[in-house]
């Protein structure tokens, strides 16, 4: 039985030691083991941005321990944020490192993160000031699913959003609004009104009128280009004057050889044999006069 018990031993004692070199990863240093003393923060109920507090001693085999350097603030797992350390000194004269850590993701469920260890490597000696890893929880803000219940459905603020009135706004959007309709009503009209009592008063634009009314070949037509051309100068235009024309109405100079073509047609037609067979359009001559005329109304 003695010898049994033994193998069994023996077996137990194999079977650990198999499983310890299974969970070590292959090529990484062993942890040696924490001697330092710390006080651990609090092991529960961390969310998002909470902050927790290791302090260690500064001390190792009952003398003052002094670190070659302090831990550097950085991001240390997906869950932790190391932040920059201090040392304090308490009354009793002992020294103190105080680390804080932040948690900066935040999971779903129920979750378990672990302070991974870390150690302080001494200013003379080999010793080092070693802390052992220390599991915490961290949880979510809020469930993920509501229990749509009641009046327990969507997620709503702690207190509703302060209600501000809009009435005065409203009137004033409306004042604004009428005043900018009205704005742009008067605009529109004067504009209708400037563009109907160009068309009935200025002489290119009677002129075309009543050429479209009489049709280009009728001799009505030709005289009431006449007409608008002497309304233009302010007297008779003829052939001969028609150097007082383009100086009272200089803008019509781009124009001048039709316009002398008209006049030499017009003789033909009323004095002489007719139009010839290549005679200009009264219309289409009409047409561009209104619109060099309408582009220097005032």
């Amino acid at each position: 039985m003695r010898s049994l018990a033994h193998a069994i031993v023996a077996c137990g004692l194999s079977m650990s030691t198999s499983l310890v070199h299974a969970d070590s990863p292959a090529g990484h240093a062993v942890v040696p083991a924490p001697n330092a003393t710390v006080e651990q923060p609090r092991a529960f109920g961390y969310v998002v941005g909470d902050l927790l507090t290791q302090r260690v001693l500064l001390q190792l085999n009952g003398r003052a321990f002094e670190p070659a350097s302090l831990p550097r603030a950085e991001r240390i797992s997906a869950w932790l944020e190391r932040r920059p350390p201090k040392v304090e000194a308490t009354p009793d004269g002992r020294r103190w490192l105080t680390q804080e850590y932040q948690v900066v993701n935040a999971p779903t469920t129920l979750t378990l993160v672990r302070v991974p260890a870390w150690e302080l490597k001494p200013q003379s000696g080999t010793d080092a000031l070693t802390i052992g890893e220390w599991p915490i929880s961290v949880s979510a803000l809020t469930p993920p699913a509501v229990f749509a219940q009641g009046d327990l459905t969507d997620l709503r603020p702690d207190r509703p959003a302060p209600t501000i009135a809009t009435e005065p706004m409203r009137r004033r959007i409306a004042i604004w609004s009428g005043a900018a309709i009205a704005t742009l009503a008067t605009w529109l009209g004067w504009w209708l009104w400037r563009n109907w009592r160009a068309s009935a008063t200025q002489p290119f634009a009677t002129a075309l009128r009543e050429i479209r009314r009489t049709g280009e070949s009728a001799p009505e037509a030709w005289q009431a280009l006449h007409r608008a051309f002497d309304r233009t100068a302010g007297r008779v235009t003829q052939p001969a004057t028609l150097s007082v024309l383009f100086k009272e109405a200089p803008y019509l100079a781009p124009l001048r050889p039709k316009i002398e073509q008209f006049f030499q047609q017009s003789s033909e037609r009323f004095f002489g044999a007719g139009l010839p067979q290549d005679a200009l359009s009264v219309r289409a001559l009409s047409a561009e006069l209104r619109r060099i005329e309408k582009s220097h109304e005032r």
